[in-house]
């Protein structure tokens, strides 16, 4: 079954751990080489933070990719504060999961709700949220299932509006909500470090 081949990669993943203002944030290395790191909530257990990163074809070191979490603001650190005040008002989008549902926020969408579609497509395996009036587009996947080689439901799937975000929850599916509640188990069983001021083994 795909689900428990997901949690038996995770579980052969040689893990590190490190408990740091208020985070448990946990280091995987797999047999292929691929890194993810992980930053739950120390005292809720939600997942805050996942990115990954691989090796290129000569062995390099990639950037990390964020696949949950809030990314840092564009440009931040390199433009000038007129240009990161401007493109703070394009739409950001996040994923912030919470432990019954995926979960995506789009700011900076000022429109009223019954101005969009949120709907799932089988056959790209995506979910596609557009508007009415032409002025937003965004196709997405959730990697989970994929990982987990599950199918995408469209009953699972909803959204609301509120302060110009738009919030896209699919509910995670039985298996998913009892494999992660089983990885929890397994990261307990990991070696924690504590620190105040250093940081998962993420370099």
């Amino acid at each position: 079954m795909a689900v428990t081949g997901w949690l038996e990669s995770l579980r052969a993943a040689e893990k590190t751990a490190l408990l740091q203002d208020g985070r448990r944030k946990v280091h995987y290395l797999f047999p292929d080489g691929k890194e993810m790191a992980e930053e739950y909530d120390e005292k809720t257990s939600e997942l805050l933070v996942r990115k990954w990163r691989v090796k290129s074809a000569l062995g390099a070191l990639g950037q990390w990719q964020l696949e949950v979490g809030e990314p840092a603001p564009p440009g931040a650190g390199s433009l000038g504060s007129e240009l990161i005040k401007e493109s703070n008002a394009n739409p950001i989008f996040m994923r912030k999961d919470t432990k019954m549902n995926y979960q995506w926020r789009i700011r900076n969408l000022p429109y009223p709700k019954d101005i969009y579609s949120v709907c799932v497509d089988q056959k790209e395996r995506c979910i596609i949220v557009r508007t009415t009036n032409k002025k937003y587009y965004k196709k997405f996947s959730i990697p989970d299932l994929d990982r987990y080689q599950l199918p995408l439901d469209d009953s699972s799937l909803s959204f609301a509006h509120a302060n110009c975000t738009l919030i896209i929850s699919y509910q995670k599916p039985k298996e998913v909500v009892e494999t992660e509640s089983e990885l929890q188990k397994e990261l307990k069983k990991v070696k924690t470090a504590h620190s105040s001021n250093g940081d998962c083994k993420t370099q």
